[in-house]
This record gives C-alpha cells, structure tokens and sequence, in this order.
C-alpha cells in the first residue's frame, strides 16, 4: 500500500455505528494507516439510521455511547492525525427498502450527539443544555423518546 503512492491521494474514512466500539482494535488500525503513509483518517458515526432496517424511532442512548466510543479512540490516537468525524444518518439501507428513522424523530439524537462531540463527553449539564435547547422537559436516552 504504501509503494502503491494511494497514501498521498486519499484519506481514508473509518466507519463504525456500533455502540459497544472496539476502542483498542480502531487505535490499532490508525496506527496501521499512519505507517503506510496516510496524512490523515476520517472516522464516520450516525446519529440515526444505523440500528435496523425497519426502525421507526431512534435510540438515543446507542448513538451517543457509539459518539463517546469515536472520542475515545480519538483521545487515544496522535491528536493531528485524525481530520474529522462524518455524522451520518441514513434514511434507508438499500434502494429497494422502506424509509426508516426519517430526520423529525431523531433531532434529539443529532443535538445529543453533537453537543458530545463538542464537549468531548455528555454529561447531565450537557443533557439539560440539550433539553433546552429543544424544548424539551425531559429527554430521555435509554428509552425511545416520545
């Protein structure tokens, strides 16, 4: 890979939407593309979309525990090697399925979510600031949110 001269063209994006991300396996792999030369790695998340084919709803808690397992790969990585971080949230997972998850019900997800990213963690502060800033009395992330 490396004599191949791919290094210097591409940037490689590394996709994971589980919530029980391999921390240590990820580290391990940014380690691999930084010795063959690449300048940089994306990480790619989703916000919604990524838990089943027919999902209605979207589970807050999986997508923000998925956000916080990309933090810590990326606190655990050379801190000018990582470019950024694609939150992704698809609607459908192939061209001849239903619509899933469509963007109304997963707001809350997407402002969970990028208030971690913003903070590097989510916290119950975090959480009331999230509450507020959506009008919400109390968002829950373990259940679905009605």
């Amino acid at each position: 890979l490396s004599e191949s001269g791919v290094p210097q063209l591409v940037q490689p994006m590394i996709w994971d939407y589980t919530a029980d991300l391999d921390v240590e396996g990820k580290v391990h792999l940014i380690e691999k593309y930084r010795r063959c030369g690449f300048s940089k790695v994306w990480f790619a998340s989703a916000f919604k979309g990524a838990t089943g084919v027919n999902q209605s709803l979207t589970l807050i808690g999986h997508h923000l525990q998925n956000h916080l397992r990309w933090l810590a790969v990326a606190s655990s990585s050379p801190p000018t090697f990582l470019e950024g971080i694609a939150l992704t949230g698809w609607q459908r997972y192939d061209h001849f399925s239903v619509l899933c998850e469509l963007l109304p019900v997963a707001i809350p997800s997407l402002a969970v979510c990028l208030q971690a990213l913003k903070n590097g963690g989510y916290s119950e502060k975090i959480k009331e600031n999230v509450e507020k800033l959506l009008g919400m009395s109390n968002l829950e992330t373990d259940t679905f949110t009605r």
